[in-house]
């Protein structure tokens, strides 16, 4: 993809799942990944999975979104390495399940500042970087959790309630954005079943049929597309399917 190629990406929650997926997909397209998250260990294996790959080395930066002064902290290491980022992917996130007990108050907060509060003052943060780029781009990654219409199925209401927060912000962002050359993108997934690059599920995600569950793969292949559109053309996208999707039980 020549729109991406040099493209510096930050993507939060990378250390794992579908943020590793997407880093790994935009070192592959070109991009010069700046890895964010709370799990070194899980940084340094996509790191070293995207070497091996593309021969593309790696910014780590350690991040924990619920935390504002790892936010800080983060952008201040951003800035301190880079005079100007391109894409900034709003993937990080903590997950939380219903269940018969309550929610500590670590949980809810937790969850609540690291889709929303972290994710705004990453993005807050660093739009003077990606003011300085010729193709600027923020993306959401957002959920189905966070549409009207989508049920509850296993997700706890904070989770819930984060993720429709989320929908709003990069709802606002482009609106705030109008008429600047920064473009806000947003990706709501079903719920997934993983996969991951040159993996069996990865290659075999194409192959599914109606009634299957959505895949990190299929995640992937649409923010590269929103990513690789004329720059008069903002997305949003709804990624759904009948197993996991907005209908599903």
């Amino acid at each position: 993809m020549p729109a991406l190629h040099n493209a510096a990406a930050v993507v939060t929650g990378s250390g794992r799942g579908l943020g590793a997926a997407l880093a790994i997909a935009l070192a592959d397209a070109g991009c010069r990944p700046i890895l964010c998250g709370r799990d070194p260990t899980g940084l340094e294996r996509t790191a070293a999975t995207i070497l091996d790959r593309s021969g593309v080395e790696s910014t780590i930066i350690a991040l924990d979104l619920a935390d504002a002064g790892s936010v800080s902290a983060a952008v201040a290491a951003i800035r301190a390495r880079h005079e100007s980022i391109d894409i900034l992917i709003n993937n990080g996130a903590m997950w939380l399940e219903r269940g018969s007990e309550p929610h500590t108050s670590a949980e809810v907060l937790g969850v609540i500042n690291a889709a929303v509060s972290g994710a705004y003052l990453l993005t807050q943060d660093l739009l003077p970087l990606l003011h300085r780029s010729a193709r600027p781009d923020i993306v959401t990654i957002g959920s189905i959790s966070g549409l009207p219409s989508a049920a509850l199925q296993t997700a706890a209401v904070p989770f819930y309630a984060a993720k429709r927060a989320q929908d709003a912000l990069a709802d606002g962002l482009a609106q705030m954005l109008n008429g600047t050359p920064v473009r806000s993108l947003v990706v709501h997934p079903p719920y997934l079943d993983d996969a991951e690059p040159d993996g069996e599920n990865w290659r075999l995600s194409p192959e599914r049929a109606k009634g299957e569950r959505a895949t990190t793969r299929d995640i992937v292949e649409a923010v590269l597309f929103a990513l690789s559109r004329p720059r008069h053309v903002s997305l949003s996208i709804v990624v759904d399917a009948d197993n996991g999707g907005r209908f599903a039980p």
